[in-house]
């Protein structure tokens, strides 16, 4: 898979390009990370990218033009624009991202970007959440490792992500690992019996357990229980 980061700040991805899945997914061939810098695509002898707002106001924008000629070679390849008015990350748009050919990742920066660039280039706007960072960068490097992770070959056991968090609208249950007994805390005695189809069972209600008091957003379409 390829992905390009369209960046102010090319720099801030040499530690999350560098470890773990990332990197093995890079060093393997299943993905090809390109930086873009969009300083050299700035205006004038300053390699300007940036402007006061129409109107006034606090702060910067990122002028459409740069932008433009950043992402105009992009051709066929999905278009994203980090912004808080962007839809909330969840695995749902991981997964689909992870079975494109091509990504275009725009991190926006200050106030945000020109109106008229995303209305002309952008396919789809994303965030990290309801609060505001400084730029888009944290929103891309956490796509990234998401969608290396999903990439054939990359996860050492190709079922670990098959069974996690929001895999299936639930958490994922609680793990234990040795020793056995933790400071007189012993793991549940099901997962040692070798009984599998106990141990599933288990599974199948601590995701359910978990999530209805942690998530129960992800439930809402759950008949609530009468403790509820």
């Amino acid at each position: 898979m390829d992905i390009a980061v369209i960046t102010l700040f090319p720099a801030y991805f040499e530690g999350p390009l560098g470890v773990g899945v990332v990197a093995k997914a890079l060093e393997t061939g299943a993905l090809a990370v390109e930086m873009i810098p969009l300083r050299d695509y700035g205006v004038g002898a300053y390699r300007q990218v940036d402007d006061a707002p129409f109107g006034g106001g606090a702060g910067m924008v990122l002028m459409a033009g740069p932008l433009a000629e950043a992402v105009e070679g992009r051709e066929g390849s999905h278009r994203v624009l980090f912004t808080p008015a962007g839809r909330p990350l969840d695995q749902g748009v991981l997964d689909r991202w992870a079975g494109l050919d091509s990504l275009t990742l725009v991190c926006g920066r200050y106030e945000g970007v020109d109106e008229r660039f995303a209305e002309l280039f952008i396919d789809e706007e994303a965030s990290l959440g309801d609060y505001v960072l400084a730029g888009g960068e944290a929103a891309a490097a956490a796509v990234i490792e998401g969608i290396a992770r999903l990439l054939p070959g990359v996860l050492g056991n190709p079922h670990s992500a098959e069974a996690e968090s929001f895999r299936d609208g639930l958490l994922e249950e609680p793990q234990y690992t040795r020793p056995a007994v933790f400071r007189g805390r012993a793991a549940p005695e099901v997962l040692l019996s070798g009984d599998h189809a106990r141990i599933e069972a288990w599974r199948v209600s601590r995701r359910l357990e978990r999530t209805r008091s942690r998530r129960p957003d992800l439930l809402k379409d759950e008949t609530p229980s009468p403790d509820a």
